[in-house]
């Protein structure tokens, strides 16, 4: 063992004991059970039995009781972005074809790699990289703002599509502030600066950024959100850091809403300055997660800010202030449960003690009093080398032993899967070896699907096992439970598949480890998994 390893391996034993000795003083789960500010309930449903047909040589055991076997549950996320032309389309002016064949090739990467989900840029600069009546045509598609793709086709629901015939979840990820962006070509006279300028404002960088305190802004980027998740059958929408821009973008000099703020305190305002920024951007995050449950409940709502609440939160950390610098109180926003999944941009190392990942993790573990999900933004860009690959896979295997109720990491971003393809391969050969589920969200659904009916044939050594579901439009993936002699194992597969084949025994030439049981389980967009029903394999 190296001694990076024996340092993980030392501060997770430490990480459990603790917790143990925690809950066992107190006399209570150190994890209470979820809660939210806005509440959803929805009974449970009634478990209709597993329906099992045309058995031949398998004799059904029927017991709606059986817990399932083991099965990982994690949110394994990569960013695309489309900003610049970062990630996709990897530059303007591709034809259609070339746009949906790159689209494609990253899908299918991720698939190929045990990832569940994708965080895509749908909205980089108050633009649209789908058909909007709001915003216009990005310039990142075709290198002209307002023009749409030849031959016509909608970005955000080939992408939606295209994931969920994976089995993966698609995120939308919008910059709920940025008007323009300095890679983002000629302001044109269908730009939202030219369109809406009394709500924007230029920078120093040659950027443009609505002004968060207006209400235009905040009517304006709200109903740009609810569109997207009335019209898309999306999984998830995703602000990321950008609420007040940087200093950097203005040269360091203050943002420009001196006008908004005197017309605040002439209406008899009181806050300070920066409170009443904050106050004005936590109004605008609790307003978007409200209107996204009461039009669709089990949209989530993800937001992942900058990894730094404020310098000495905890007493060891110093950087940037983002609630002073940026005017995003974060840590409220999870300790309301205004957001589904919470992701801090932890892009430091382990042993980087002013910025420290599993220090920095530890701390928002404490004030996730909501227990929402609490799934940490990597930085994998550290280079292809072993060490830095071993960071990697050291920050995944942290954030499983820390948080380990609804284990998952989002990682920054896709370009270094592909860049250095040793990181890639010792991801798909540790921790993402095993197909995982994306961990359900409870305090949004908790209604199980309908278990489907499976049926299994024999025909010489082969076990041909097919099933159907009633609601099959619900379904976002299958599980299929196997065991060959005393261990059990799965596979999951995506919505489209309704058949597989086993082998009769898993070392065929000695006829050993014979097959002995298998069971089918329907996921929903939820998370939620169906009643499991082992159905036995009788011994040829």
């Amino acid at each position: 063992m190296n001694k990076n390893n024996f340092i993980i391996t030392a501060l997770l034993f430490c990480i459990i004991l603790i917790s143990g000795c925690a809950a066992k003083k107190k006399g209570v789960n150190p994890k209470p059970k979820a809660s939210t500010e806005i509440k959803n309930e929805i009974p449970r449903a009634a478990h209709p039995e597993n329906k099992t047909e045309d058995l031949e040589g398998g004799a059904p055991v029927r017991n709606p009781a059986e817990k399932a076997p083991y099965l990982m549950r994690e949110f394994r996320a990569a960013w695309i972005a489309t900003v610049a032309n970062i990630n996709w389309p990897s530059k303007s002016g591709l034809s259609t074809q070339q746009q949906q064949d790159e689209a494609i090739k990253l899908l299918d990467f991720l698939k190929d790699h045990n990832y569940n989900a994708v965080i895509f840029q749908a909205r980089p600069q108050a633009d649209a990289l789908y058909q909007s009546d709001l915003e216009p045509w990005s310039f990142f598609l075709s290198g002209e703002v307002g023009k749409a793709p030849s031959p016509y086709y909608d970005p955000l629901d080939f992408w939606i599509e295209a994931a969920h015939n994976r089995g993966m979840e698609l995120h939308v990820w919008l910059n709920p502030y940025r008007a323009h962006h300095t890679t983002g070509g000629q302001i044109s006279e269908k730009s939202l600066v030219k369109k809406h300028p009394e709500f924007v404002v230029e920078l120093k960088n040659g950027m443009w950024w609505m002004d968060p305190s207006k209400q235009a802004t905040q009517d304006h980027s709200t109903a740009v959100v609810m569109d997207i998740v009335k019209r898309y059958d999306i999984d998830g929408i995703h602000f990321d850091d950008y609420f007040y821009p940087y200093a950097s973008y203005n040269n360091g000099q203050d943002f420009p809403d001196s006008e908004s703020y005197r017309a605040y305190l002439k209406t008899g305002g009181k806050l300070t300055k920066p409170d009443w920024r904050r106050d004005e951007v936590n109004g605008f995050v609790k307003r978007i997660y409200k209107e996204i449950k009461a039009e669709k409940p089990e949209v989530k709502f993800g937001i992942s800010p900058f990894g730094i609440w404020r310098p000495g939160y905890p007493k060891s950390i110093s950087g940037m202030d983002q609630y002073n610098e940026l005017y995003a109180d974060a840590k409220l926003w999870l300790n309301k449960g205004w957001i589904d999944y919470f992701t801090p941009q932890l892009y430091w190392k382990i042993n980087q003690t002013a910025q420290s990942f599993p220090v920095l993790l530890g701390w928002w573990d404490t004030e996730n009093t909501q227990k929402r999900h609490l799934w940490p933004g990597l930085n994998i860009d550290y280079g292809g080398d072993a060490e830095n690959i071993d960071e990697t896979i050291n920050q995944i295997m942290l954030t499983r032993g820390m948080v380990a109720e609804s284990k998952g990491t989002v990682h920054w971003s896709i370009g270094p899967l592909l860049k250095y393809p040793n990181l890639a391969k010792a991801l798909i050969d540790g921790p993402y070896k095993k197909q995982a589920l994306v961990p359900a969200s409870p305090w949004l659904d908790e209604v199980l699907p309908e278990a489907p009916s499976v049926s299994l044939k024999i025909e010489g050594n082969t076990v041909k096992i097919s099933w159907n579901h009633s609601e099959s439009e619900e379904v976002a993936n299958w599980v299929v439970f196997y065991k060959y002699g005393n261990n059990w194992d799965y596979k999951i597969l995506d919505r489209m598949k309704n058949y597989i084949e086993f082998s009769h025994y898993s070392k065929e030439k000695e006829k050993k480890d014979p097959l002995t049981f298998i069971g089918v389980t329907a996921v929903n967009r939820a998370g939620n998994q169906s009643t499991f029903n082992e159905i036995k394999i009788e011994a040829k």
